[in-house]
């Protein structure tokens, strides 16, 4: 019902526009042109002046008498029709760029060509076309937007490829020679167009030699206009727009087809583009779920240049658009792993030493503490594993990292929100952190750490006594960590070997000791005492240097040798 409603208004107003100057001409209307949904009442005679088409279909006829016509595939539909009628009876009306292109087609549809009428409705449109329609990229670009919807017709007729070649041209020298501000200007004149026509575009500039950035302003343009609700402000300001809407489905699946594309087109230098804005292009490449040779070619460019990224990046595509959950990590695991793998081989090729103990770049140094503090961010996610946190944070070498301060940070805040972990999960937490590479008061702070595992705060406080006992005063720097974990595993080995010794000496003292007790008693049942005995007990009491006094004033100076004083007992003892 809606739809018939919809119809019959469609008929009035097309009647009602062709009224004023079809009626005027004072003679009833012979034929009825269909166009679409559209009725129009015409003259004959003043159609086959001008059409061919429509003469052909008059004369062709079977009917002796026609006064229907049916034209389903008028380019530009009942609007273009009824200015293409009002040429056929000379009636004015106005040719711009929105709508030249769409009626050069109707003049070739409706064969309103210089064979039937001199200066007839094809003539007309391509004297537009080369006078106003391509003089001015903004012109070019607004006819070029029009054939979207006149395909392939506005291709045959090379009107198209004609603006394609122009406006690749207006914008290679407005880029050169700019002649507006901003001078960038032209960039959002090419973003109004499809993504079909804008790669045509951007290829035919590239034909032309242009420079690398200007074709990049073009992308980040065109990006941001027509993935409004996925890339971001790239500048790092903040202001934002708001994330996209994952129910509709047909709208994301042209988004990501805008994408693949957009990706398809980055020139080949690597640090050509701002690093943010790949990493918005690779969030909006996970969440559209493009193809996997897209995600692996924005890895790669950011891995290239991954010494320039901030902690603030790497989250812009951790993190879905709301922020409340993480994206998977694997893409930042492996553009780590790419940007580790390119230092690795660029010191073999120069034959510097990469290992644990190596020199690495200071790019490499810069990267490393980039990801500990990466870590740290996302290490208050609940949902975040200790595989998925570990597998990050052993990529970067060890050597990389002049102190563990920043990994250590990382790790006492995941352990601060994941407080249900054992004792030997935090050890593998832990696992990634050297406890010898800490400084002096992060290694104060981890022996007061409860949550760490009993193991590292050991090995804390362990380091902390063997400055002590050798008397070098702490520095922020360790210059030779392994040597020092040489020293304490030497140590280790003594104690328990001292430990062992102890407890054999134990054991061997409990034995003895045991064995006198049985001597003993075996004595006292045998031996009683006698008169004598008794005797000389009570006179030993009466002695008086019994106790060894140490007076000797009564003693002869010639006894030498004669110690009067009784030694002490004394017992050794292992500790």
């Amino acid at each position: 019902m809606a739809a018939s409603v919809k119809s019959n208004g469609r008929r009035s107003l097309a009647m009602e526009r062709t009224g004023q100057w079809v009626f005027s001409q004072e003679i009833p209307t012979d034929v009825v042109v269909e166009v679409g949904e559209a009725i129009f009442s015409l003259h004959k005679f003043m159609l086959v002046a001008k059409s061919g088409y429509i003469r052909n279909l008059i004369m062709e006829s079977d009917q002796p008498d026609l006064t229907r016509i049916e034209l389903p595939g008028v380019p530009g539909g009942p609007e273009i029709f009824e200015k293409a009628a009002k040429f056929c009876y000379s009636v004015n009306f106005e040719i711009t760029v929105h709508n030249v292109a769409a009626l050069r087609c109707a003049a070739e549809y409706l064969r309103m060509t210089e064979k039937y009428c001199e200066g007839n409705l094809a003539n007309r449109t391509e004297e537009f076309l080369a006078c106003v329609g391509l003089t001015s990229l903004a012109n070019t670009v607004a006819v070029l937007k029009s054939c979207e919807s006149l395909l392939p017709m506005a291709e045959e007729l090379k009107i198209v490829q004609r603006c394609i070649d122009t406006a690749s041209i207006k914008a290679c020298n407005e880029a050169n020679f700019p002649t507006r501000s901003p001078p960038e200007w032209w960039t959002k004149e090419l973003s109004i167009l499809d993504i079909a026509f804008f790669r045509k575009v951007l290829t035919s500039m590239k034909s032309r030699n242009t420079k690398t950035q200007t074709i990049v302003s073009a992308l980040i343009t065109y990006s941001e206009q027509s993935l409004r609700e996925l890339v971001r402000d790239h500048s790092g300001n903040g202001t934002a727009t708001s994330y996209a809407d994952p129910g509709d489905a047909n709208l994301r699946k042209h988004q990501k087809n805008i994408l693949e594309s957009i990706i398809s087109l980055l020139p080949s230098d690597k640090a050509s583009f701002p690093i943010n804005f790949l990493c918005c292009l690779l969030r909006a490449a996970i969440f559209l779920n493009t193809s996997v040779n897209c995600k692996n070619e924005l890895e790669k460019r950011i891995s290239a240049i991954l010494e320039h990224v901030t902690v603030a990046d790497l989250l812009v595509f951790s993190f879905t658009y709301d922020g409340e959950r993480l994206f998977d990590l694997d893409s930042v695991r492996r553009i780590i792993f790419g940007f580790v793998e390119k230092e690795r081989n660029a010191g073999v090729f120069n034959g510097g030493d990469y290992g644990e103990k190596g020199c690495w770049t200071v790019a490499m140094q810069k990267v490393a503490k980039t990801t500990d503090a990466y870590l740290a961010e996302i290490a208050t996610d609940r949902d975040l594993s200790i595989s998925k946190f570990t597998g990050i944070a052993v990529i970067v070498p060890k050597g990389a990292r002049k102190v563990d301060d920043d990994i250590y940070r990382a790790i006492d805040i995941y352990l601060k929100a994941h407080p249900g972990l054992d004792e030997i999960e935090r050890e593998k937490v832990c696992s990634v952190m050297d406890p010898l590479k800490l400084s002096y008061e992060a290694r104060v702070h981890a022996s007061q750490n409860k949550r760490l595992p009993v193991q590292i705060v050991l090995h804390a406080l362990y380091y902390d006594q063997l400055k002590l006992r050798s008397g070098v005063e702490d520095k922020p720097r360790t210059p030779d960590a392994t040597t020092t974990r040489k020293q304490i595993q030497a140590d280790t080995a003594l104690i328990r070997e001292n430990e062992a010794l102890r407890m054999e000496l134990m054991k061997m003292k409990m034995y003895v000791t045991d064995i006198q007790k049985n001597n003993g008693g075996q004595s006292k049942l045998s031996k009683r005492p006698t008169f004598f005995s008794s005797v000389s007990k009570t006179l030993g009491k009466l002695n008086p240097f019994r106790h060894g006094s140490k007076d000797t004033s009564n003693i002869d100076d010639g006894a030498d040798g004669v110690d009067v004083t009784k030694p002490r007992r004394r017992r050794f003892s292992i500790s």
